[in-house]
């Protein structure tokens, strides 16, 4: 049933792109990256942004049933379908134990049920409207929301302002309510000194680093923050390893260290890659440390275990993006972040070359969508011309045993 009705949102564009939450071909990775494009542009070109991040308080729990049904129905979904997800909704009970002891029953009048497999679909449907009346940028996954706007005189700040308080006006009528404590202000570029603004009758906190989808944003637009803050993660997971496991077999101890410990170094790694020497080194030390704890290790401690280095392996994983936006496996298209070059005749190289874009600053120099051109651009048309990522990993693979260097910076 929920297949079915995904199909009939998708088909008829019914669900915002704004919206990355619980969507085929949309992750936290493509909302950052398109986030962190406009940011980071706007700076470049000396302009200051000034981006707000927004916070439901008790989000899936507090969607009243009646008014989330009404937009079901102003979606096209209506029925028998619409009486199962009535049915499915209303009437439910819940009761807590505590050691044993039971409370009484309550009847659940809000919310849409966490862990099941229609919730967050509903709740997708509930918030869509969300954007309605906004001009400022708005980016969605789930309920995490943030708006932002590019400043260039005080009436950027206005209309933020007058966005935050159409949020508001929404989140009354659809008897929701922000958290205005954790919403909180983030001024960015030349005009650090913003606007003040706020909700609900509540100035919002100014904060120089917030987390945005697990990725810590600072107003520098530098990475170092997130940088420190997965190599502690890592560390800490390490650390564990080698208090907890007694055999030190090489087999186990690479299983343990890309289940638990490369997911924290790597995790949307295309949108903050460290571009800093020192930034480097510090993730390189990760690695190294887990090689050297494992048993009959030579000098060769990489090649011995076939891994590609770290920085390689952020390099190459920019490349698996750029082609999975070329081959339509992303909702983001190569035409939205890229610009292919023109007149693009030559014999060397492949028919799918990108332009490069002119740079001021060195946080937009070493953003994604410039690093990732003269790499991507050197590849051959075998391929990028193959339509399998599987096949394009091989020939990533190829080209690192045959191509000394061309996935180190």
């Amino acid at each position: 049933m929920r297949d079915k009705v995904v199909e009939f949102l998708e088909d008829n564009k019914l669900i915002r792109n704004s919206q990355h939450g619980f969507r085929k071909g949309s992750s936290c990775l493509m909302n950052l990256l398109l986030f962190l494009d406009k940011v980071i542009h706007s700076i470049d070109e000396g302009h200051g942004v000034d981006i707000v991040y927004l916070g439901l308080a008790k989000t899936f729990d507090k969607v009243p049933h009646q008014r989330l049904l009404k937009k079901l129905r102003k979606h096209g979904i209506g029925g028998k379908l619409l009486s199962v997800i009535e049915n499915w909704l209303k009437g439910r009970r819940q009761r807590v134990c505590i050691r044993g002891r039971w409370s009484s029953w309550i009847t659940v009048w809000s919310g849409v049920p966490q862990g099941s497999v229609l919730g967050p679909l509903l709740f997708l449907i509930f918030i869509n409207d969300l954007d309605e009346g906004i001009r400022s940028h708005i980016l969605k996954f789930a309920d995490d929301t943030k708006v932002f706007q590019e400043l260039r005189d005080a009436a950027e700040c206005n209309s933020l302002q007058s966005d935050l308080d159409k949020v508001v006006t929404w989140a009354e009528k659809q008897q929701m309510d922000f958290n205005v404590k954790k919403c909180k202000v983030m001024h960015v570029g030349k005009q650090k000194d913003g606007c003040s603004y706020y909700m609900g009758g509540m100035k919002l906190l100014e904060e120089e680093v917030e987390k945005d989808l697990g990725v810590w944003i600072s107003s520098d637009m530098k990475c170092s923050q997130q940088c420190m803050y997965a190599f502690n993660k890592a560390s800490r997971v390490m650390g564990m390893i080698k208090r907890t496991i007694r055999f030190k077999e090489v087999r186990i101890m690479l299983s343990l260290y890309n289940t638990l410990v490369r997911p924290h170094v790597e995790y949307c790694a295309s949108a903050w890659s460290p571009y800093y020497k020192k930034d480097k080194e510090l993730f390189e030390k990760v690695q190294r440390r887990f090689t050297k704890m494992t048993v009959n290790m030579d000098e060769e401690r990489l090649q011995s275990l076939n891994l590609w280095s770290l920085e390689e392996s952020r390099n190459r994983q920019d490349l698996i993006e750029v082609f999975k936006m070329s081959k339509g496996m992303t909702r983001i298209r190569l035409q939205e972040l890229f610009t292919l070059e023109e007149n693009n005749k030559g014999t060397r190289g492949h028919s799918f070359k990108l332009s490069k874009l002119r740079c001021t600053c060195d946080c937009w120099k070493h953003f994604f969508l410039n690093r990732i051109i003269n790499r991507w651009n050197g590849l051959d048309q075998q391929t990028v011309g193959t339509t399998s990522l599987n096949v394009f990993k091989t020939r990533l693979e190829m080209i690192k045993n045959t191509r000394m260097g061309f996935f180190m910076d």
